[in-house]
């Protein structure tokens, strides 16, 4: 085995990305992949690839006949080894598109290692391919340049967190992946114990319960690049499996949290992604701000379309759809889309549809049209509405001023349920942002959404829920309304957002085992349950525990968002399907009877 650079090198000399002008008159020898072959008459050129890039090589029946006669044969993604002189490529040559470009490869010695199949789609072009066939041969994926550049990517990104928390005495310690079934949002994956039949462990929805535990042990600053398990329904930025940097520090406050995290994301593109740039500072929401301005606790801040709530200009009009809605103790909301008055019935239709998917009973549209002047100029014969005639000029007037709207803007507005109107809301926004291009695709719009509600009301089942998860800790004073009245409780809740994705939630924890126990109870865990669910925590908290707190940020989400990917499947080197399906390995699948015999479980 050769040394090269500090790598260690097997079966080549140098790696084929490697070669540069320099290069030049030494002899090597290279290994990779046939990228392409080209007959130039009786000339036979091979793009050689590897794992770090591109290099052609020469095949010239003058130099070796033999070696020359066996390129013939070679095809696409075959593996060989070749040895040879580096050249400069003649004048006129050079290929600026490759680091390489300048050097060829004349080949005199030849040994295919292993030949290859055709594959069920192409390596050396970045075509459409259909997911399922990526997936079930995932492996030959892997080796097209744009999946090679995301595992690079992924591995830095890692690298480097690891790197800037070790500088900050942060101590990186693995937790147990069997561990005990705990409600914490989502479905637990089970397995089952063929020592205790009858009695299962759980995977981890994430190490919640285990980093507090660290931290009452005094480790004061963990860490964890932790894979963590969710059954949870099928969404395209969600897998069964998923990776998160998971975090926690004693003796520290929520500002403290967030000051770290915003160094580290700051730092890391800035050093790894030079061509993004950074919101700086971060921006701070409150959950309130954030959905009453673009109607989710997630919003994309790379462009502007605030909402504003016109309840109180919609209830003193004619509209019966707007007075309906707020007799429901709802509301009246839109934004105003720039120069897009000009809007066609098709296009207005498309619109209507798509809040209408989002679970909204229609959408109001006023265009301001005309292409330029005053907004108290505006006139009845500019105003193109299907309900103008229940809306006064002055109220038209009013709604627009409310939403900075100008003339040759066109107002959406939706009257419903707060969730439901929020909901529609944001979609539309994200559309109008995706159609008018208005999310600059280089800026990495990272924000804060801090206050959170420390419990929200599930109407299905008719109890509090705990908005992030039972062990936060509310805000000081607020403590006093648990019991009396939940709903008030703001929590020391954050996420951090950008461009329209979570990709990290965290909080302060609550230290104190009588807190604990309200909080649990107030969420409707019996006294058996706790004990049963939450003793080895309880008891903790009960020898010294300090202040605490942490984060958890989405490894995932985050390399989505650096590579400006859409889907999570794309930056996960082996992802299920949306349906949790791996094509692959075709798991799920039936295991023997032997084995279920084994666990003690019988299938129904």
């Amino acid at each position: 085995m050769i040394f090269d650079s500090g790598r260690a090198i097997l079966l080549k000399t140098i790696n084929c990305g490697d070669l540069r002008i320099e290069h030049v008159g030494n002899t090597v020898t290279l290994a990779g992949w046939v990228h392409r072959r080209r007959d130039h008459g009786n000339v036979v050129f091979i793009d050689l690839r590897d794992r770090y890039g591109i290099v052609q090589a020469v095949f010239d029946p003058d130099i070796s006949p033999l070696v020359h006669s066996k390129a013939v044969e070679l095809r696409n993604e075959w593996v060989i080894q070749m040895t040879g002189e580096i050249v400069k490529r003649p004048e006129g040559m050079t290929n600026p598109d490759l680091p390489t470009g300048e050097v060829e490869f004349k080949v005199n010695e030849l040994v295919v290692l292993n030949e290859s199949k055709t594959p069920p789609f192409d390596v050396n072009e970045e075509t459409e391919v259909d997911e399922l066939i990526r997936l079930k041969y995932r492996y030959i994926d892997l080796r097209r340049v744009r999946m090679r550049d995301m595992l690079i990517a992924r591995h830095n990104v890692i690298n480097y967190i690891r790197r800037f928390l070790d500088d900050r005495d942060f101590l990186e310690i693995e937790t147990p992946i069997l561990i005990k079934s705990t409600p914490e949002g989502a479905r637990d994956y089970l397995v089952p114990s063929r020592l205790s039949p009858g009695s299962f462990y759980a995977l981890p929805q994430s190490p919640q319960q285990l980093k507090q535990l660290l931290m009452v042990a005094g480790v004061e600053k963990y860490f964890q690049i932790a894979r963590c398990f969710r059954d949870e329904d099928p969404r395209a930025d969600r897998q069964p499996e998923h990776t998160q940097l998971d975090l926690e520090m004693s003796f520290v406050n929520q500002e403290d949290v967030l000051t770290l995290i915003e160094e580290l994301y700051t730092r890391l593109v800035k050093e790894l992604f030079p061509l993004k740039r950074v919101l700086s500072p971060f921006p701070q929401l409150t959950y309130l701000e954030s959905m009453e301005q673009y109607g989710t606790d997630k919003p994309d801040l790379r462009y502007e379309l605030h909402m504003s709530d016109l309840s109180d200009i919609a209830g003193n009009t004619d509209l019966r759809v707007f007075r309906s809605a707020l007799e429901n103790q709802g509301l009246v909301k839109g934004f105003a889309v720039p120069k897009c008055a000009d809007y066609s019935r098709r296009q207005i239709d498309e619109l209507t549809n798509l809040a209408k998917s989002r679970g909204a009973q229609g959408l109001v549209t006023i265009a301001l049209t005309g292409s330029s002047g005053d907004l108290k100029d505006l006139t009845e014969d500019q105003i193109k509405s299907p309900v103008a005639k229940f809306l006064s000029l002055d109220q038209v007037k009013s709604i627009a001023s409310r939403m900075d709207a100008d003339i040759g803007d066109l107002i959406l507005i939706i009257a419903g349920e707060s969730k439901t109107t929020n909901m529609a809301l944001s979609y539309l926004r994200e559309e109008m942002g995706r159609r008018l291009g208005l999310a600059d695709p280089n800026l990495i719009a990272f924000a804060f959404i801090i206050d959170f509600p420390l419990f929200e009301w599930d109407d299905e089942q008719s109890k509090w829920d705990a908005m992030h998860h039972p062990f936060s800790m509310p805000q000081s004073g607020y403590e006093n309304y648990i019991e009396s009245d939940p709903g008030k409780v703001i929590g020391q809740l954050y996420d951090l957002v950008a461009n329209g994705e979570e990709l990290a939630s965290g909080s302060i924890r609550i230290h104190n085992r009588d807190l604990q126990e309200r909080v649990f109870k107030v969420l409707g865990y019996s006294r058996e349950e706790v004990n049963r669910r939450f003793e080895q925590l309880l008891t903790a908290l009960e020898f010294g525990a300090p202040p605490h707190g942490g984060i958890a940020p989405g490894i995932d989400r985050l390399i989505m968002t650096l590579t400006g990917n859409d889907n999570i499947r794309e930056v996960i080197a082996f992802p299920k399907t949306q349906s949790g399906f791996d094509p692959l390995f075709e798991a799920p699948s039936p295991v023997d009877d032997n084995q279920l015999r084994d666990l003690h479980l019988r299938i129904t």
